[in-house]
């Protein structure tokens, strides 16, 4: 068990590669460059399909992912939208979890989804889910259309500027609300003895 700070990744897509795990790989990477965090992340899809569906709370692998939920101090949880409603993988596995799992919790909440108009699931599917599992704090959600999630020839998913942006945001009030920390650096320190000037 780590004595550091730390943040459980949720990816709650059921496939991969996946645009909800490229915003959440986005996040990872921004927390990585804040030293002393402790991150963890658990994908939903990779738990045993008929542990979760039977709600078998004895299983190894479940016992596992709720231990992990139970030693976080913050979560980021990423799920595609689907007909307005986020994944049925996210669903089951939040289903598991007792009602004050989330007490004393920031949860950041990511979502991807094929149109803008999906965009309203983050506050009226996943929000009030969150909050009956007692979250402490439910930060504004990162929402992401599928045009701002290109796709390279070779697979790999990439976030849009204007979504980067919004990430670099939501890391940062992540942080400052869940450990009273600063933002991670986006760039390196001059040492003011390097610093030159022309007029």
């Amino acid at each position: 068990m780590s004595l550091s700070p730390t943040v459980l990744l949720i990816a709650g897509s059921p496939s991969a590669p996946s645009r909800s795990a490229a915003l959440l790989d986005a996040v990872h990477q921004r927390l990585a460059l804040r030293a002393g965090l402790h991150v963890v992340r658990l994908n939903i899809r990779d738990l045993p399909a008929e542990a979760l569906l039977l709600a078998d709370w004895g299983h190894p692998a479940i016992i596992e992912a709720l231990a992990q939920v139970a030693q976080a101090d913050a979560l980021v949880i990423a799920t595609p939208v689907y007909k307005a409603a986020y994944s049925g993988v996210l669903k089951v596995f939040l289903d598991l979890l007792p009602q004050t799992a989330l007490k004393n919790k920031t949860v950041l909440p990511l979502a991807t989804g094929g149109s803008p108009h999906h965009m309203l699931a983050l506050d009226y599917a996943l929000r009030p889910v969150l909050q009956s599992l007692s979250a402490r704090h439910i930060l504004p959600g990162v929402y992401a259309t599928d045009v701002q999630i290109a796709r390279s020839p070779e697979g790999v998913y990439a976030p849009a500027a204007d979504i980067s942006v919004r990430l670099d945001e939501a890391v940062a009030t992540l942080l400052a609300e869940s450990f009273r920390l600063p933002p991670p650096p986006q760039y390196a320190a001059v040492p003011f003895s390097q610093v030159r000037c022309s007029v």
